[in-house]
């Protein structure tokens, strides 16, 4: 008796094991590149792009909460932690890079190797994280312009100078949430030119980061390192946790893999090189900052700024508020431009409305998820204070690693013969010691940052269960299968 229709097509109706884990065709990234991006991105360029969001708030203005609050001195040991982390990622990023070029990265991935409903959390969780990022390092940014104008003297109204409960009399973190827009505004006029955009104020951070460094290394001052770990090892610790999303900027680099010329090839190098550069960078960053100014004395709003300022280079404290406002906005940028692509590809999987996978016409860029996104993290960096942003971020990008390394471990088992441009070495110590300090890193989160985490993530499940499981590319290719089947 032959099967009938309803026997032989997938039911959207049902949860099954079969359907949410049903994966995204690897073979499918010619296909993708339909969506209108393009690639206009080279080797370089790519660098630009990682360090732009590996060296952020991270250098100008994280490491001042971290040492003020949590480490002290130990801020080195914090980000030396987190470097070690990010490394094992950033090999596991390497590899996918280079084997799935494709717009996403850990949602891509995980919704390739582990299943839909894997790579849906991924997505999902990425959304709210980078979002947070943006914020976060925006927050960085509107600190250094409170300093500019306090030393040429223009008074701003009280209630625009911070988010509730960061000082009497704060409503809200104008600043903040204007450069939000005005990267929205940068990213809506196309990948080439926000590219260069990107580039030229990574030129002129690096710059700046260096004078700082080799200009502070002439004032430090040894008894400035003790007590070395004054909130024990365990602030250090906590630190790491809080400063392992500022050296991931690599991760918002792979988002943009359908926009770079001969992506197979140039994304591995683009990783390992802007991690290299960026690990050198914060180990010499802090030395430099706690060597110049006692711990209790940083200003966490510019902490650089101020340092060099107690030693008697105040001239230079203002020149490093002009470069941090316009090198920390390259961070943003990247972790914005991070989101969309993210926002686009699960859009374009049908996990999201099709409405959000739309290119402008002409710019080929995701205009109207770039336009939400700058308004979502305009209120959130108008509204909420940096520590509470940052320690949401890290969950979520600690989360994505430990499913990215774990891909990884599977995709060497399911599919040893797919080509590879570039094979994470020690498979699979690298992957298993990246996610080790991953949980450890995570388990140093107060419960606040979890409570947050798991309201998000459940929400997106109830989105995913409404929407995204019957809408979803692999699910009507599935229906339609059965169809003719």
């Amino acid at each position: 008796m032959p099967e009938s229709r309803s026997q032989r097509a997938p039911s959207g109706g049902l949860f099954t094991r079969s359907k949410l884990f049903r994966l995204k065709p690897i073979d499918s990234s010619e296909e993708e590149t339909e969506g209108g991006l393009r690639r206009t991105m080279g080797l370089w360029q790519l660098v630009a792009l990682s360090l732009g969001g590996l060296v952020g708030a991270g250098v100008f203005s994280l490491a001042g909460v971290v040492a003020h609050d949590d480490a002290g001195p130990g801020v080195m040991i914090s980000f030396l932690i987190a470097i070690i982390a990010s490394s094992a990622a950033a090999l596991c990023y390497a590899e996918f890079a280079g084997m799935i070029p494709k717009a996403g990265s850990a949602y891509t991935y995980s919704y390739a190797t582990l299943g839909e409903v894997v790579g849906w959390a991924i997505g999902w969780d990425l959304l709210l994280e980078y979002t947070a990022i943006v914020a976060v390092v925006a927050i960085a940014i509107s600190g250094y312009l409170s300093y500019l104008c306090e030393q040429i003297g223009l008074d701003l109204p009280t209630w625009a100078l911070g988010a509730p409960g960061t000082g009497a009399g704060h409503k809200v973190d104008l600043f903040a949430a204007a450069l939000c827009l005005l990267l929205a505004f940068v990213l809506s006029r196309g990948t080439k030119e926000s590219a260069r955009f990107e580039t030229i104020l990574v030129v002129v951070k690096l710059g700046i980061v260096a004078l700082v460094i080799v200009a502070g290394a002439f004032h430090i001052s040894g008894g400035n390192y003790t007590p070395f770990l004054p909130f024990g090892l365990g602030g250090a610790i906590t630190g790491a946790a809080t400063t392992f999303f500022a050296v991931y900027g690599y991760d918002a680099m792979s988002a943009a893999a359908e926009e770079s010329a001969e992506a197979k090839k140039v994304l591995p190098k683009a990783i390992m090189i802007s991690l290299g550069i960026a690990a050198v960078i914060y180990i010499l960053v802090c030395l430099v900052m706690i060597g110049m100014q006692d711990y209790r004395e940083i200003d966490v709003k510019s902490p650089f700024s101020s340092g060099l300022a107690s030693v008697g280079l105040a001239w230079l404290g203002t020149i490093v508020a002009v470069g941090a406002v316009l090198g920390v906005a390259t961070s943003a940028m990247a972790n914005m431009l991070a989101v969309t692509r993210v926002w686009f590809s699960m859009s374009r999987d049908g996990l999201l409305p099709k409405y959000f996978a739309k290119n402008h016409p002409r710019r080929a860029v995701p205009t109207r998820v770039i336009w939400l996104v700058g308004v979502g993290s305009a209120v959130i960096a108008g509204l909420l204070p940096i520590r509470e942003v940052a320690d949401l971020t890290n969950i979520g990008i600690l989360s994505a690693f430990i499913v990215v390394a774990t891909a990884i471990m599977v995709m060497r088992r399911t599919r040893p013969d797919l080509p590879r441009s570039f094979r994470t070495p020690l498979v699979p110590l690298v992957p298993l010691v990246g996610i080790g300090f991953s949980v450890w890193l995570i388990s140093n989160l107060d419960w606040v940052t979890w409570a947050r985490f798991a309201g998000w993530m459940a929400l997106g499940l109830i989105v995913y269960g409404l929407y995204g499981y019957r809408n979803s590319v692999e699910s009507r290719r599935g229906i339609d299968e059965g169809s003719s089947a």
